[in-house]
């Protein structure tokens, strides 16, 4: 919505460094997307609704907040009640294939992942022009 990222591009702003580069990691380091990019969800669609209903801990506490930002160090788990269910079965069994990007790690045994670091530009695979962002938003 206009007015959360409204906020996004002020939150990048106030950080230090390009405010194009920081409104990208601000967005890549949202727990839907990490969901996402851990391989829990395949789509930005699913991972949302995966958060949404609950089955996601953040840091050993449930959250069902999609845009919820995570940090450094934080670890992004299933809750033991949804690893019963038949999603979560088969995906144990399908995740050892797939790649997390370099700033994430993920245990496929145990269906958990960390951050290792902030997402830095390099590991943003999304090909648009920031800057055109940050001069819209910068009138």
């Amino acid at each position: 919505m206009e007015r959360q990222f409204s906020n996004y591009f002020a939150r990048a702003e106030q950080r230090a460094g390009l405010t194009g580069t920081n409104l990208l990691a601000i967005l890549e380091s949202r727990l839907d997307n990490v969901v996402y990019r851990l391989g829990i969800a395949s789509s930005r669609p699913q991972a949302r609704q995966v958060v949404r209903h609950g089955h996601i801990m953040l840091n050993g506490r449930k959250t069902n907040v999609p845009s919820a930002f995570v940090s450094k160090d934080d670890t992004i788990s299933i809750r033991p009640e949804s690893l019963r269910k038949n999603y979560f079965k088969a995906l144990r069994q399908e995740i050892d294939d797939r790649q997390v990007p370099r700033w994430l790690s993920l245990d496929a045994s145990n269906l958990t992942g960390s951050v290792l670091n902030l997402p830095a530009r390099d590991d943003i695979d999304i090909s648009l022009n920031e800057q055109l962002i940050v001069e819209y938003y910068s009138r």
